[in-house]
C-alpha cells in the first residue's frame, strides 16, 4: 500500500530555521541592488551643477531631467510587479538591474537636455522594477521573527548608495567630467547582475505554487538547512483563498478581500514620500532662505538621510518584536510631532541638527518599513504586485513634492511653516495604516501562516 506523500510548507520551514549563510548572501546581494538603485536615483542631483556649466543652461531647465527618473520609477514599479508574479522575482530583478545599468551608460553620452531626460526616464524604469522585487525576495526568505529588520537593513543600502554617489561625484567630476559619474552608475549594476544570476535563488514561495519545481525547491532549502531530510516530501506554499487562485496578480490586490488594505497602503505611502522627498529636495533652500550659509545647509541636510539608516534598523527590530502595524503608525505620528517641533528651533544650530537627525530617523523608518509590511499583507501570487504598486503609486507623492515645495517656497513660506505643514500628511498616513490594523476580521489564518504575523499580535 502506498504511503501518503507528506507535505512541507516552505515558509514554515524557513521560519523554523536559523538565518543561514544562504540568507545572508541574499541579504547582501539585495542590499547591493538597493545601493545601486540609490546611487543611480540620486546621481542627477550631483551632476546638475556641472550640466549647467557645461551646457550653459538655466537651472530651471533641469526640472524635467531631475524628475524624469522619478516618473520612470513609478511606471517601472507598476509594470514590474505583475510581470514578476508571473515570471519570478529573480528573473525580473536581474533584468531590471541590467536595464538601469545599460541606460545609465547610454545617458553618459547624452548631448542635449531632451536626450538626457528621455534616458533618465528609461533608467528609472529599471530602477522602479528593481526595488519591489528585492523587497519581495528578501521578505520571502527572511524568517518571520527577523523579517522587519532584514528588509529594513536591506533598505539601508539606498542611503549608502546616495552617499557613495556624492563621494564618487566629488572625486570623478574634477578628474573625468560628469559623464564618468553616470558611467560608473552603469558599469556597477551590470557587473552586479552576474552574481545575481549565478548565486541568487528564486523565491521558494513563488516556486511552490508552480508545477514541476519540487526538485529545485529541495536544492534551495538544502542551502538553507543542509542537515534537513527533504526526501519524499511535497513542498507547498502558504495556502491562499480559493477566490484568488488562477487570477492575475493585479486582480488579486484589487479584489474585494484585498482592496481596502491596498488603497490604504497607497494613501499612506503617497503621504510618506511626499514628506520625504519634499524635505530631501527643498531643505537646503529652506535653510538658505532662513539665513544660513550653503555649508551649514548642506551639513544639516546630510543629517536627514543619515538618521534614516539608524531609524530603519530600529523600526525593523520593533516590527519583529511587537505589532508591525502599530509600530509604523506610531512612527508616522512621531514624525508628525517632530516636524512640528523642528521649525521652532531654527535659532539653535546644535538642537536643530539633533532634531533633523531624529526626524530623518522617524520619517525614513516609517516609509521604508511599509515595504516589509506590505509584503506581509498579500498572498504569494500577488505579493510582488502588491508591493510594486504601492511603491509605484507612492512615487506620485515624490513627484508631487517637487511642485508642492516650489509652490510653498514661491509663496514665501518660512522654514518653520513648511515643516509644520508636513505634520498633516504624516497624520493622514498614520490614520490610513491604522484602518488596516484595526480591521482584524480581514485576515484569515491562512494569511497569517503565509507571513502576516504582524497582524496576529
Amino acid at each position: 500500500m502506498n504511503q501518503p506523500v507528506r507535505t512541507l510548507d516552505v515558509q514554515q520551514f524557513i521560519d523554523a530555521e536559523r538565518f543561514s549563510p544562504c540568507q545572508w548572501l541574499i541579504l547582501i546581494l539585495c542590499f547591493l541592488v538597493v545601493a545601486a538603485d540609490g546611487y543611480d536615483t540620486a546621481v542627477i542631483g550631483f551632476i546638475a551643477p556641472s550640466l549647467v556649466k557645461d551646457w550653459g543652461v538655466d537651472r530651471s531647465a533641469l526640472g524635467p531631467v531631475m524628475s524624469a527618473a522619478l516618473v520612470g520609477l513609478g511606471v517601472g514599479a507598476l509594470i514590474a510587479g505583475p510581470v514578476a508574479d508571473r515570471l519570478g522575482r529573480k528573473a525580473m530583478l536581474v533584468l531590471s538591474v541590467v536595464c538601469f545599468g545599460a541606460w545609465s551608460l547610454v545617458a553618459a553620452h547624452a548631448q542635449t537636455i531632451g536626450e538626457l531626460t528621455a534616458l533618465r526616464f528609461l533608467t528609472g524604469l529599471g530602477l522602479g522594477a528593481a526595488m519591489p522585487n528585492a523587497v519581495t525576495l528578501m521578505s520571502e526568505y527572511a524568517p518571520a521573527r527577523l523579517r522587519g529588520v532584514a528588509v529594513n537593513a536591506m533598505f539601508c543600502g539606498f542611503s549608502c548608495g546616495v552617499v557613495a554617489g556624492g563621494v564618487a561625484s566629488a572625486w570623478l567630476i574634477p578628474h573625468a567630467g560628469w559623464q564618468s559619474v553616470l558611467t560608473v552608475g552603469g558599469i556597477a549594476p551590470i557587473v552586479l547582475a552576474v552574481p545575481l544570476a549565478l548565486l541568487l535563488p528564486e523565491s521558494v514561495q513563488f516556486l511552490a505554487v508552480r508545477p514541476g519545481k519540487q526538485a529545485q525547491i529541495a536544492r534551495i532549502l538544502k542551502r538553507i538547512a543542509p542537515q534537513a531530510q527533504l526526501n519524499d516530501l511535497r513542498f507547498v506554499g502558504a495556502q491562499t483563498q480559493e477566490s484568488t487562485q488562477g487570477q492575475y496578480a493585479l486582480a488579486i490586490i484589487l479584489s474585494g478581500h484585498y482592496l481596502r488594505r491596498t488603497l490604504m497602503l497607497w494613501i499612506a505611502y503617497f503621504m510618506g514620500l511626499l514628506i520625504y522627498y519634499l524635505l530631501a529636495s527643498w531643505m537646503p533652500m529652506l535653510f538658505k532662505d532662513a539665513g544660513f550659509s550653503d555649508k551649514f545647509a548642506a551639513l544639516m541636510t546630510s543629517l536627514f538621510p543619515l538618521g534614516g539608516v539608524l531609524g530603519n534598523l530600529c523600526a525593523g527590530w520593533l516590527m519583529d518584536r511587537f505589532n508591525a502595524n502599530r509600530t509604523i503608525v506610531g512612527t508616522y505620528l512621531l514624525a508628525g510631532v517632530l516636524v512640528l517641533i523642528v521649525g521652532r528651533f531654527v535659532g539653535s544650530p546644535m538642537l536643530l541638527g539633533a532634531l533633523i537627525f531624529v526626524s530623518g530617523m522617524a520619517i525614513t523608518a516609517a516609509v521604508v518599513s511599509m515595504s516589509a509590511y506590505a509584503a506581509s499583507l498579500y498572498p504569494t501570487e500577488g505579493r510582488a504586485t502588491g508591493v510594486a504598486w504601492m511603491l509605484g503609486v507612492g512615487r506620485v507623492g515624490g513627484v508631487a513634492s517637487a511642485f508642492v515645495g516650489a509652490a510653498l517656497v514661491g509663496l514665501g513660506w518660512s522654514f518653520g511653516e513648511v515643516f509644520g505643514l508636513l505634520a498633516v500628511p504624516a497624520v493622514a498616513a498614520a490614520f490610513a495604516l491604522y484602518t488596516i490594523g484595526n480591521c482584524r476580521s480581514e485576515y484569515t489564518d491562512a494569511e497569517r501562516a503565509a507571513g502576516a504575523t504582524a497582524q496576529s499580535h
